[in-house]
This record gives C-alpha cells, sequence and structure tokens, in this order.
C-alpha cells in the first residue's frame, strides 16, 4: 500500500477548487482503480497500464478505469488522461462510450459495484481532496 507521505510530488494532481490545495495521492488511486477493474475485467493490470490498445476487452476495462476516475471520483479529463497516460479527449471519449453502455443492465450493476469499491476505498484514506469519492 502507498502511503501518502512516502509519493513523489509528480505523482499528484493538483486539487485546483477541490479544497486544502496540496494535491491529492493520485498513484494510490490509480493503483485502486487498476486493480479492482483488471480483477472484475479479468484483464492483467499490467494491460491496463500498456500504451498499445491490445484487444479489445483491454481497452473497454481502460475505458471502465478512466469512468470511474473522473465519475467515480470528480477527476477532470485532463487528470485522467495524465493519469492512465492517455490525452485528455482520450479520457472524454472513454467516459462518454461507457456512460452510454450503462442501459446494459448487467455493466450498469458492475459500474455501481465499482464505484461504491473506490468511494469505500478513499473514505477509508481520508481522500478529502475528491467530493467525487466520498458522496452518495
Amino acid at each position: 500500500m502507498c502511503d501518502r507521505n512516502e509519493v513523489e510530488p509528480s505523482a499528484r494532481v493538483p486539487t485546483g477548487n477541490w479544497g486544502r490545495g496540496e494535491g491529492i495521492n493520485t498513484m494510490a488511486l490509480q493503483r485502486h482503480i487498476e486493480k479492482s477493474v483488471s480483477h472484475a475485467f479479468r484483464v492483467p493490470e499490467t494491460e491496463l497500464r500498456a500504451r498499445t490498445r491490445r484487444r479489445a476487452q483491454t481497452a473497454f476495462a481502460r475505458q471502465v478505469a478512466m469512468y470511474l476516475a473522473h465519475v467515480g471520483c470528480g477527476l477532470s479529463y485532463s487528470e485522467v488522461g495524465r493519469l492512465f497516460g492517455r490525452d485528455r479527449t482520450t479520457a472524454a471519449h472513454a467516459c462518454k462510450l461507457i456512460e452510454d453502455r450503462r442501459d446494459d443492465p448487467d455493466l450498469d450493476l458492475s459500474l455501481d459495484h465499482l464505484e461504491q469499491a473506490v468511494r469505500r476505498w478513499a473514505s477509508r484514506r481520508n481522500v478529502s481532496g475528491l467530493p467525487g469519492c466520498l458522496s452518495h
């Protein structure tokens, strides 16, 4: 587990108007989201981090991870893009694709469970810089 004080400043994203102004440990957040999505979609974490598109299942899982960071934790598209090594427009596209697929009841239920898991994780670590992680 990554302690907030052990992470290099470059691994933090500025909080903007989220409050404390000290930045948040996005590296730990990314690892948790990747681990959760990897488990849920049976895709190795290393594939989620890969620069290439790889298989469709991997691309979809990566899009879910970006969606969780944006919708579940309130990160901007730019922050999500930096977090996952992608462009902000790629993050926005991923979020739109996932949102459009929430009409599928099975996927919607899976996403609800993943969002709750991310929020629980964040609340246990007092990630108060991310209001989206603590709401609901």
